[in-house]
């Protein structure tokens, strides 16, 4: 039987959606015990999960890219939530990593454009979760850029005032807020969250994930469970169930 007579040419089924915007932390998230896996396998059968973490990105650059990810055309309506999740990289030291470096003022007022650019588009603030850059662990991170023949470029009280500017931003903004840069801290050996200073390890991966589902799980709560469960569908009159 042909598709079309099958009926499957009827209402398009739209997976509502989550979106994770960020840089590495982000990119690397749906690695194996990386935190978007988490999310990803939490909320199969009721929404995608949408990886757009970009390697190295900051700010100023995400700034300029966001419009081309989500518009009004293009899911902003199935967008049930969106994280923004800089810093890592803007808080790089201007002497050490210019390229990389956003200054702190530009840094705050970045964020709150990407913000107002979402609810321009009816995302609205209860839907947008900013997330502060993690701790540095700067030993480790000093090795990481020692191999490379670079200096360190990143002090963990640079990232804190990013993390501060963001908290910020999100209070003026009325939007959620993960002080991650705070709760990790909370652990006076927080280095066990990174794997290499900067980047987050598997129990990293492990406690962002349990701290923006806290966040998290209010906005999808009401998503109900697309398609019936394989035991509920007729299986004399399959269109009845599925269509």
């Amino acid at each position: 039987m042909a598709l079309a007579e099958a009926g499957v040419g009827g209402r398009l089924l739209l997976w509502p959606r989550i979106v994770l915007f960020g840089d590495s932390i982000t990119e690397f998230s749906f690695q194996e015990h990386g935190w978007g896996a988490f999310l990803a396998e939490r909320l199969v059968r009721k929404c995608d999960v949408v990886n757009r973490g970009l390697s190295g990105y900051n700010t100023r650059w995400a700034k300029v890219i966001l419009p081309r990810l989500i518009s009004k055309n293009s899911g902003a309506e199935s967008t049930v939530a969106v994280t923004i999740f800089f810093g890592a990289n803007d808080s790089a030291l201007k002497d050490l990593n210019p390229k990389q470096h956003v200054p702190l003022e530009e840094y705050a007022a970045n964020l709150k454009s990407m913000v107002q650019y979402l609810k321009s588009i009816d995302i609205a603030e209860d839907r947008i979760i900013l997330i502060t850059p993690p701790p540095l662990q700067e030993s480790a991170w000093e090795k990481e850029c020692l191999a490379k023949g670079d200096k360190l470029n990143r002090r963990n009280a640079t990232t804190g005032q990013y993390a501060q500017a963001c908290v910020q931003v999100a209070g003026d903004c009325g939007t959620d807020v993960l002080d991650l840069w705070t709760l990790m801290q909370k652990n006076q050996d927080f280095s066990a969250y990174l794997s290499d200073g900067l980047h987050l390890s598997a129990k990293g991966n492990s406690f962002l994930a349990a701290q923006l589902w806290k966040r998290l799980e209010n906005k999808v709560s009401a998503l109900p469970s697309l398609l019936p469960y394989w035991r509920e569908v007729d299986h004399l009159h399959p269109e009845a169930s599925l269509l």
